[in-house]
C-alpha cells in the first residue's frame, strides 16, 4: 500500500517514469495504478492523438517499441498502455533493447496480471535501471478484512469485524469483487455509517445467520442445534453454499486450533498473530480448544479430508451434498 501511494504521489508531482511494468497475482493494484496514468497524466485535450491502448494478445513486442518511439504531438508526452500483457509472456524478453533506452517522452504501461518478470534476466534488471517495477502481490485471507477496514476509514466508514468476516468469506480474496460491493454499500449508506452484518445481508444478500463464518462459530462451540440449522439452510440452497467452500473454512479453522493447542504464549495478540487471525475472534478458539482437545483436533481434520474426497465424488456417488455434509458434521462433533 505504501509503495502505491508513493507512485500516485510521484506521478502527481511531476516524476513520471518512461515505463511501469505492473505485474503479479492481484490484479486490482495493476488495475488502479494503469487507470490513474490513463485518467492523469495526460490533458483531455492531449488524449487523442496521445493517448493509445493495446492489448497484448493482438500486438507483438515489436508493435508496442515502434509505437513507443514515436514522438507526441503538441503535446509534453505520449502515453502507451498495454493491456492484457501476460498474453506476450512467450516473447516478452525482446523488449530488452527499448528497456535499455526508453524514448524519455513515451510514458509506456505494461498490465502484466498473474505472471511476474524473471529478476534474473537482462529485462527486468533492464526496467529496474530505467523506469519502474511493481508487483501486485495477492493478499492472505486473513489480511483481507484489514484491507476493507483500511479502505473504508479512508472514505470516511467503518465495519464491524463480523461484516467484514462475512465479506472475506463470501467473495474470498478478491478485492475487485470486494472493492464493487464497498461501492455499492457506499451509495447507499451514508458517511459515517458503521457497516454492520445487517446491512450486508440487506444490500450484498449474504444471510448474517446462515453462513459458513456463524456455522465455524456453532461448530467451535459445539452448539449442534445451531450448526444443524445452518447446515439445513445450506442443503436447501446448494448453489449459494458449495460444500467444497464449507469444507475448506472448516478445515483452516481446525488447522488453524492445531497451531492454538501447541502455542506456549496464548495471550490474544501472540494467538492472533501465530495463527492469522483478528484478535476479536481469538476468543472463539480458547472455546473451541475446551471443546476440541488436540487429538480430537487431528481426528477432524482426517474428517474434513474424507468429506472433501466425497464431494469430488470419491467414495460417494451417491451422496448429495447436504448428506455428505450432515455426515461430516455428525462425525466432527461427537
Amino acid at each position: 500500500m505504501n509503495q502505491i501511494n508513493e507512485i500516485v504521489s510521484s506521478i502527481k508531482k511531476g516524476n513520471i517514469q518512461p515505463i511501469y511494468f505492473l505485474m503479479g497475482d492481484e490484479p486490482y493494484y495493476i488495475d488502479k495504478i494503469s487507470d490513474f496514468i490513463e485518467e492523469t497524466v495526460l490533458d483531455e485535450s492531449e488524449k487523442g492523438f496521445n493517448q493509445q491502448v493495446m492489448y497484448g494478445r493482438d500486438v507483438s513486442i515489436e508493435d508496442i517499441a515502434s509505437a513507443a518511439k514515436r514522438f507526441p504531438m503538441m503535446a509534453e508526452r505520449q502515453v502507451i498502455i498495454v493491456k492484457e500483457a501476460q498474453d506476450l509472456s512467450r516473447t516478452i524478453e525482446k523488449l530488452v533493447s527499448y528497456a535499455e533506452n526508453p524514448q524519455p517522452t513515451t510514458v509506456l504501461v505494461f498490465n502484466y496480471k498473474y505472471k511476474k518478470l524473471d529478476k534474473r534476466k537482462k529485462l527486468h534488471k533492464a526496467i529496474a535501471k530505467s523506469g519502474l517495477i511493481y508487483e501486485s502481490k495477492k493478499l492472505y485471507e486473513n489480511q483481507v478484512s484489514d484491507w476493507i477496514r483500511r479502505v473504508l476509514s479512508g472514505k470516511k466508514y467503518q465495519i464491524e469485524p463480523k461484516a467484514a468476516q462475512m465479506l472475506v468469506e463470501f467473495l474470498g480474496t478478491d478485492l475487485s469483487k470486494i472493492s464493487n460491493e464497498l461501492d455499492k454499500l457506499m451509495l447507499i449508506l451514508s458517511e459515517g455509517t458503521i457497516i454492520s452484518p445487517e446491512h450486508i445481508e440487506e444490500n450484498i444478500g449474504i444471510s448474517k445467520d446462515f453462513n459458513n463464518f456463524e456455522l465455524r462459530k456453532a461448530v467451535g462451540e459445539k452448539n449442534i442445534l445451531k450448526a444443524n440449522r445452518i447446515i439445513n439452510y445450506f442443503a436447501e440452497n446448494p448453489r449459494n453454499n458449495p460444500l467444497v467452500m464449507t469444507v475448506s473454512l472448516l478445515n483452516s479453522f481446525f488447522t488453524q486450533l492445531l497451531l492454538f493447542h501447541g502455542l506456549q504464549d496464548k495471550s490474544k495478540s501472540s494467538v492472533a498473530k501465530a495463527i492469522g487471525i483478528s484478535p476479536y475472534f481469538v476468543d472463539e478458539y480458547f472455546a473451541a480448544a475446551r471443546n476440541y482437545p488436540m487429538r480430537k483436533v487431528a481426528q477432524n481434520i482426517a474428517f474434513l479430508r474424507d468429506a472433501d474426497l466425497k464431494s469430488k465424488g470419491v467414495g460417494a456417488s451417491n451422496l448429495s451434498q447436504g448428506d455428505i455434509l450432515k455426515e461430516l458434521l455428525f462425525k466432527m462433533m461427537h
